[in-house]
């Protein structure tokens, strides 16, 4: 990879390999994302809060850190932000609500913890649609996200601000939330990768600790992982699930492992619009070239709903009911074109459909978005990537395997009213 490459939209490792042995200092790439937010959050409206004088010390913990030889892995000295529905100590958290404009928790999160341990660094926090009560990312007490690509769509939600600012390079990867696809749906909206892993493999715990939450909710949201490419969302994933025994940088390697995925089911159900097929037919041109065995599924959405008497149930048997002749399965995350600003305001709070996405909040499964081309209007399209619950390495291994046969390579939005160049 060429030395010059933009650093507002470098992979992680490249640029945590330079800061590694010395040829970026994190205090560096710390300055340009804090640049960067400065000059485009007045349009996007990506961060609710930036810490830029917490990130200022942590960078230069790191560069400390790092040049006495001790290093973290991949994330340390990595510029990071968390959607403001984590508990962050002494820093408010606001889930976007106006009587949590001034909530300030005493303790971290687990995952800003665990981001922490890693050495990653916190720009901010991101705005977010409110209460995560939606998926349009409109509704904000600090006012709605704005949609990189085109200030007339939604950028989705409810982490919209955290698919914003990674698009737009703001930070290198989110730790977002997923109930019914709030993480997946505005990642596929603004052309940038999510993760959402089996239930309970990331700890939610401080998650507006000590407000009241719905019961239904706890048992389905997610915690998350949003960055630009696969590899940077593993990168992060792996050192959330144990960042203090693993070794981080097998994450990349075992993503170049021999393809674990063998056979594919298409599903045949989802919800689509007539503007929806097309590009995930471009999709699927290109899985068939990929020497995978494909056969058609369906998926039984309409057991998944927010009464969750029978969750466990359903969950226990999910595994052999859906993935019994299949390894993994591929569909759209979105059910339609994203929507404009005022149709969304016509249609409410969940214009962005979850008809794609709920299932696997519902059955627990691990499910990534990543993007999948463009739709006619030149906006971004996603496709997920499911596989049975505890595959979490399947998954992201055949998502990369894709991303790796098609070439792909990320793609920032450039859009003049934005303030992009």
């Amino acid at each position: 990879m060429s030395e010059h490459i933009d650093l507002s939209f470098a992979p992680i490792a490249f640029v945590s390999a330079r800061m590694r042995d010395g040829r970026l200092a994190s205090i560096e790439l710390v300055e340009h994302c804090l640049r960067r937010i400065s000059a485009l959050n007045r349009s996007l409206n990506a961060f609710i809060t930036v810490t830029a004088e917490l990130a200022r010390k942590q960078a230069r913990t790191a560069d400390s850190e790092m040049r006495a030889g001790h290093w973290r892995g991949p994330l340390h000295g990595v510029p990071v932000a968390v959607k403001d529905f984590y508990d962050t100590a002494g820093i408010r958290t606001t889930a976007a609500f106006d009587r949590f404009e001034n909530r300030l928790p005493s303790q971290d999160a687990d995952m800003v913890a665990k981001l922490r341990d890693a050495g990653a660094v916190l720009v901010g926090k991101t705005n977010m649609h409110k209460l995560g009560m939606g998926t349009t990312s409109l509704e904000s007490h600090f006012g709605p996200v704005v949609n990189p690509w085109s200030v007339r769509h939604v950028a989705g939600g409810s982490s919209g601000g955290s698919a914003a600012a990674v698009a737009a390079g703001l930070c290198f990867a989110t730790i977002d939330t997923d109930a019914v696809g709030s993480g997946r749906l505005p990642a596929a909206i603004c052309g940038v990768t999510c993760h959402k892993p089996t239930f309970g493999v990331l700890s939610t715990a401080g998650i507006l600790a000590g407000e009241t939450t719905d019961p239904a909710i706890l048992v389905l949201s997610h915690p998350c992982v949003t960055a630009r490419g696969v590899e940077d969302v593993a990168l992060a994933f792996e050192l959330l699930t144990d960042a203090s025994t693993r070794d981080a940088a097998s994450a990349v390697h075992r993503l170049h492992a021999p393809l674990p995925v063998r056979r594919l089911g298409v599903v045949t159900n989802f919800a689509a619009s007539a503007d929806t097929t097309p590009p995930f037919e471009e999709v699927m041109a290109r899985v068939a070239s990929m020497e995978i065995e494909t056969r058609e599924i369906r998926v039984p959405f309409e057991a998944a709903s927010f009464d969750v008497s029978g969750i466990e149930r359903d969950r226990a048997g999910i595994n052999a009911s859906l993935f019994g002749d299949v390894d993994a399965i591929v569909l759209p995350t979105l059910a339609a074109p994203t929507p404009t600003v005022d149709d969304a305001r016509t249609h409410g709070e969940m214009a962005v459909s979850p008809s794609n996405t709920f299932f696997c909040n519902y059955f627990g499964l691990p499910a990534i978005s990543i993007p999948g081309g463009v739709d006619k209007e030149g906006l971004p399209f996603g496709v997920q990537f499911v596989g049975p619950q505890g595959d979490d390495a399947r998954v992201l291994a055949l998502a990369r395997a894709y991303q790796r046969h098609v070439n792909w390579r990320y793609v920032p939005p450039q859009r003049a009213n934005i303030g992009f160049s």
